[in-house]
């Protein structure tokens, strides 16, 4: 018969690793959340991740209770130094509780009695009835707890570190010492966080060493007095402390569990068995903590209708849909930052976009103009008849504006093709016209080229007015069937990137968040993963409710989100003379490509692999063995337990890191880790760059498409994708060649266009500061004049290493780059580079008035705005963890000038796409990289091109100090930059 198996989890422990691994979130009413948000997702994933449970059918999630226990009658100053509970933490413990039992988990809280305590004493009654006990928990004092019925798991490991099983060899292995010494452990080496002191000086390696020697406490203190120095003058101090310490770290297994069972103790296995989860109690639980996917799983799961009180995590994802950008502001902020801190990737997998809008909704202003829910009456027609397309042709070109939206073949928008489109005028009315539909038993539909014909003129027309989400993508799928589509008056992508660039932004998000509504999502109608279908194979029925429903949503949102961009003259010019024309240059942009050298490429690609191949054979040479250089464990047990390099941080599960941080500091010494950096470099450069570029040649117009998001970045920056041409590396000679392979068609050149130092610039146009206006303004080298000002020293005197330290600083800075980041990013004594920061803020005070102010200002409202009314949310401004507020007080200082730089380049875009249009000129727009403009000009233009970029590029608006654009040109975008 299979051993039955208890689960026991430390509540306790977790809910301080929750509150403080993750973000501020917090529900509508700010009320905070994060700590239900992380119990939640370590509680399913325990029940649900056999690995975890082990087939565990009863368990129970212990607490402490309030008040004190025997612990503090033995040492008054029990737990003394422990600071008290967050209030933002002990508001959520009631809800968690509530969730907890309607998870189906035993709750056990009992007074008096510590949570340890209670899981020793239940854990030691299973071993009794033959049965094995799983420990979640992160504490060490749990592990004198394990035997062969008894095993620790830590699920709060960082992803892609393997989760922490204990059993008698892994204490052993972690601490030094079996699992009856770790009492005898703890006595010497103390607990901090329970302010159980212990030898003074004794630490783990100490402690490890006495009980190896002399076996037990009890031995070490016989032998108390054969031990010299100051150690062990402090623990011939100790010896009448050690038994009350040891007392205060034992675990008791004998506690009377009569309070939590009732008069029927009898009943105890029954009292720890599992229940399912309640969908009924945990519906409006999850709803008012805003657990959006979780909501929308439980309705899916139950049936259960209605609406989704706030954002849904899922975007539409898959064939034939807009791509649902901002869903990766998500995994690359609070999510990613969750995970960095130590909160197991399986613990909050799932709730990526809970997470990003739930620490989005702390923010002013998140929600509070949304739309109540209105209960919409859908009527959707599928338009397979002349008739029924007349009658709607007829409709929309009386209509002041129709919401417009296309079905698809492919994401790749260079090569998507017509499946249908959808049209509506007013939310709850909408049809879909199916163009190529073609699984077996499909209705007959009018054809592609008919319908694209007798819709043209409409679809051509500036006079009839659009509004679509993403239309970008829309435009290039109507684009591939030769059709340019005009007309575009609204973008509910780009509404809401400019009202909340903090959120996501894909049309499932949007439909809850801001209309209480909850749409079809694209794996209701086409499965998901292997078995997803395309959308030429959905059912007439099921893709006109989905297809329908995208326009008149979208139309919905339109009338609820464009009202408040239009109430604010700031929001209003962002959207109309920034973000909306922005889309139709990059849709240009897109459309026109680049050429490459894909023989140039191959070429770079053979030479980067024979020198990989010699930094190989130099390591193995070096090391004096064979070793597999992209092996992190290989390479840690070398570097660390054959070569003896010194550690310089660890992994979350303790092992040596060989990140590239660590391999770069120790290359600074030592030669090998500087051939592994090399070589990492290297092969980098040939996976993303010179293998991947020539097999993404667009085989219809020989050029490489990059596509380009506009709405992931919260600073208004743009980011490039298939292929990222923003992350090629320039700081390398093998990183800039690549360059060399972006060419330009004879008789054409590339012109380059950058806008210098454009950041340092705001920053004097922001902050007003003189002496950096009066630097700019004189036209000075700013770095030099930095560096006069800082080491006090005539301007002509300034040395390269002066200069070069003075870059640092100036860029540092406006990144919010404390002391101890200069004095490691110049490799100085903090103390040197703290006194170089006082120096340049007592130069140039009005740059740390600003930086003060706009500290002030963000916590005040939320927010920080770029010079052009572009706001950017700053979530955790007002956080009660200092690093994170601090984190967010470096962005608000960084963000306004990283988003005017941002605002500044689509300015120039549109200026110059708009000049190239009316001059009737061959020259073409290419790129956008960073502050860099890349065209192909013909030979015979270059002159005028080159003339009136810089103009324009100059004059897109007036700072306080005077722009500067650098112009090139070339046969290669490297030779051109």
């Amino acid at each position: 018969m299979t051993e039955r198996t208890l689960l026991l989890v430390d509540g306790s422990s977790y809910l301080y690793r929750a509150f403080h691994a993750l973000p501020d979130l917090r529900n509508k009413e700010g009320q905070p959340t994060g700590a239900i948000y992380g119990m939640v997702g370590m509680l399913r994933r325990l029940r649900t991740d056999s690995k975890l449970n082990r087939g565990a059918s009863h368990g129970a999630v212990v607490f402490d209770a309030p008040g004190k226990t025997f612990r503090d009658d033995l040492y008054d100053q029990y737990k003394a130094n422990r600071a008290s509970m967050p209030d933002d933490l002990r508001s959520q413990i009631p809800r968690i509780h509530d969730i907890v039992r309607a998870l189906g988990w035993p709750l056990i809280m009992i007074e008096g009695i510590e949570a340890d305590d209670v899981i020793g004493t239940l854990a030691v009654q299973a071993a009794q009835r033959g049965e094995s006990t799983i420990i979640s928990t992160g504490d060490k004092d749990m592990a004198q707890l394990v035997n062969d019925k008894i095993v620790l798991v830590n699920t709060m490991a960082r992803e892609g570190v393997p989760l922490e099983w204990l059993d008698s060899a892994g204490v052993v292995n972690k601490f030094g010492v079996p699992p009856d010494r770790i009492i005898d452990y703890l006595s010497l080496v103390g607990d901090t966080v329970d302010n159980v002191p212990g030898v003074e000086k004794v630490g783990p390696k100490t402690a490890v060493k006495w009980l190896t020697q002399f076996g037990s406490l009890d031995g070490v203190v016989a032998n108390a007095g054969a031990i010299s120095g100051v150690v062990g003058e402090n623990l011939r101090k100790a010896i009448d402390w050690l038994p009350k310490a040891k007392q205060l770290v034992t675990i008791k297994l004998d506690c009377d569990l009569s309070s939590w069972l009732g008069a029927d103790a009898a009943q105890l296995e029954a009292a720890l068995a599992f229940r399912d989860e309640s969908a009924e109690q945990l519906l409006p639980m999850f709803r008012e903590a805003g657990m959006r996917s979780w909501v929308r799983e439980l309705e899916e799961r139950t049936g259960a209708g209605g609406s989704v009180d706030g954002a849904t995590d899922r975007g539409r994802a898959g064939l034939g849909d807009r791509l649902a950008l901002g869903e990766g502001a998500a995994s690359n902020g609070p999510l990613a930052a969750a995970v960095a801190r130590g909160v197991a990737i399986g613990d909050v997998r799932g709730v990526a976009g809970d997470i990003a809008d739930e620490l989005a909704g702390n923010l002013a202003g998140g929600d509070a103009a949304a739309t109540a829910s209105i209960p919409i009456q859908t009527e959707y027609e599928c338009v397979l008849d002349d008739a029924a397309l007349d009658r709607w042709l007829a409709t929309i070109h009386a209509a002041a504006l129709t919401s417009f939206d296309t079905e698809t073949t492919s994401l790749d928008q260079m090569q998507a093709q017509l499946v249908g489109i959808s049209l509506a005028i007013e939310p709850g009315k909408a049809c879909y016209i199916p163009v190529a539909h073609n699984y077996a038993g499909a209705p007959d539909q009018l054809s592609r080229d008919h319908v694209l014909g007798k819709m043209r003129g409409w679809l051509e027309s500036d006079k009839h007015k659009k509004v679509g989400q993403h239309l970008k993508y829309d435009t290039h799928v109507l684009a591939n069937h030769g059709i340019a589509l005009r007309g575009i008056e609204h973008d509910t992508l780009l509404q809401s990137y400019v009202l909340e660039a903090h959120r996501s932004h894909d049309m499932d998000s949007l439909a809850a968040r801001h209309l209480n509504r909850r749409t079809i999502t694209f794996a209701e109608v086409a499965g998901k993963g292997a078995s997803q279908i395309t959308f030429d194979q959905v059912a007439l029925e099921q893709a006109t409710s989905y297809s329908a429903e995208d326009a008149e949503v979208t139309m919905h949102l339109h009338r609820t989100l464009y009202p408040r961009i239009e109430a604010d003259a700031k929001l209003e010019h962002i959207y109309r003379q920034i973000e909306l024309p922005t889309a139709r240059v990059l849709q240009r942009m897109e459309r026109n490509g680049i050429l490459i050298d894909s023989d140039l490429l191959a070429k770079q690609s053979d030479q980067l692999g024979k020198r990989m191949m010699e930094l190989e054979r130099d390591a193995h040479i070096l090391a004096e063995t064979p070793f597999n250089m992209n092996s992190p464990k290989q390479l840690g047990e070398l570097l660390f337990d054959k070569l003896k390099l010194p550690v310089v941080k660890k992994t979350a599960s303790g092992a040596p890191s060989t990140d590239e941080e660590v391999l770069a500091k120790l290359a600074q010494d030592y030669p090998l880790p500087k051939l592994v950096l090399e070589h990492r470099s290297l092969a980098k450069l040939k996976g993303t760059y010179t293998d991947k570029l020539p097999r993404m040649v667009n085989p219809k117009t020989g050029r490489v498409h990059t596509s380009y998001a506009q709405a992931v970045a919260v600073t208004g920056r743009l980011a490039s994708t298939d292929p990222n041409l923003q992350n090629i590396p320039i700081r390398t000679a093998e990183g800039r060649r690549i360059r060399e392979a972006f060419i330009a068609p004879p008789g054409h050149l590339l012109v380059s266009a950058d806008y210098s130092q454009i950041e340092l610039r705001i920053m004097a146009h922001i902050s007003q500061d003189a002496g950096l206006m009066r630097a700019f303004a004189e036209g000075m080298d700013v770095h030099r004049a930095t560096a006069s000002e800082v080491f006090g020293v005539p301007l002509d005197e300034v040395n390269s290493e002066q200069r070069r330290y003075a870059k640092v600083i100036n860029f540092g800075l406006i990144y919010g780059m404390s002391a101890f980041g200069l004095a490691g990013n110049l490799g100085i004594a903090r103390d040197a580079a703290k006194s170089y920061i006082e120096r340049y803020f007592a130069r140039y005070p009005g740059v740390q008035r600003y930086m003060e102010q706009t500290r002030l200002l963000a916590k005040e409202q939320g927010y920080v705005e770029t010079v052009f009314g572009r706001r950017l949310w700053l979530a955790e401004i007002n956080s009660p963890n200092g690093p994170r507020r601090q984190g967010a007080e470096r962005a608000a200082i960084n963000a306004p000038m990283q988003g005017t730089a941002a605002d500044l380049i689509k300015l120039a875009m549109i200026a110059v796409q708009d000049w190239l249009d009316q001059s009737g000129l061959k020259s073409l727009l290419l790129l956008q990289v960073h502050d860099e403009l890349i065209l192909q000009v013909p030979d015979e233009e270059l002159a005028t091109v080159k003339r009136e970029v810089e103009r324009l590029m100059v004059g897109v608006t007036q700072l306080k100090v005077p722009l500067e654009v650098g112009v090139g040109q070339g046969l290669n975008w490297e030779e051109a930059h």
